[in-house]
């Protein structure tokens, strides 16, 4: 379901429907609240109330901070992995002009079937969930039998020989570190404490009572939309290759990876 909303709906509107409908749903609540017991308004229990506010705020603030930070740093390991293994496929592309033309053909054919089949066979499922390490495999095989058929003739193409084996090499595992990164998604737990604990925490701002009740409906709003846009940076962080934040295929377009990308 989340992954079907960020594909299809763009983040200012995921924006409106998250921050707005928690900031509509905790006034209307807060409004349905005071008239139903117009003691609160006297602020009775403002003490009591402020105190768990308090307590709470600060646990939730830091579960919160810790899930943000950690689906941060997770979107941009992703990015580093991407462009690591466009880099290494751009560096074996480099390497390949120093080995003789049938050879360099040949490896040329396998980059160009992997660089393709990764933007437009394995993004797509990636988007949806779906990481296929078969959408890629035939091309690095390939590539693999290209350089493990070629024999190096000379001092100069043994270097580029090698060089070429260790970023196919690191292609592999970077390839491995991707797919794994488009299967990861935020814990159960760890969900059930970021969007409960806005369920525990926005109504507990309902409790506490002023006698203005346009000031009281913007504490009330205040903080439900500062926990509604915290929500939000969850669902659009938590799958780092769907929705509009997400890690884009461009480096696989770019450089030395250019050339394969002309018609």
């Amino acid at each position: 379901m989340s992954l079907w909303l960020l594909n299809h709906f763009s983040t200012f509107t995921l924006a409106v429907v998250t921050v707005g409908g928690t900031v509509v749903l905790a006034v209307a609540g807060s409004v349905l609240l005071r008239r139903r017991y117009p003691s609160l308004a006297r602020g009775e229990h403002n003490d009591m109330v402020g105190v768990t506010l308090g307590m709470f705020g600060a646990i939730y603030g830091i579960i919160l901070a810790f899930v943000i930070v950690t689906l941060w740093t997770q979107l941009d390991s992703t990015q580093t992995i991407v462009a690591s293994e466009a880099t290494d496929a751009a560096l074996i592309a480099r390497d390949a002009a120093a080995f003789p033309p049938a050879v360099r053909a040949d490896l040329d054919t396998a980059l160009s079937g992997y660089v393709h089949a990764v933007v437009e066979d394995q993004w797509p499922r990636m988007r949806a969930g779906q990481p296929s390490y078969g959408a890629t495999e035939v091309h690095l095989r390939s590539a693999f039998d290209v350089l493990q058929a070629y024999d190096p003739k000379s001092p100069r193409e043994e270097v580029f020989y090698e060089e070429a084996v260790n970023h196919l090499n690191d292609v592999a595992a970077q390839r491995r570190a991707r797919l794994t990164m488009a299967q990861q998604e935020l814990p159960p737990l760890l969900q059930v404490l970021a969007f409960g604990g806005a369920i525990v925490l926005v109504p507990l701002t309902f409790l506490y009572g002023m006698r203005k009740l346009r000031i009281q409906l913007l504490f009330v709003a205040s903080v439900a939309g500062l926990i509604g846009f915290s929500l939000l940076l969850v669902f659009v962080l938590d799958r780092p290759f769907a929705g509009e934040l997400s890690v884009s295929p461009a480096p696989y377009r770019e450089g030395a990876l250019a050339q394969y990308w002309v018609r």
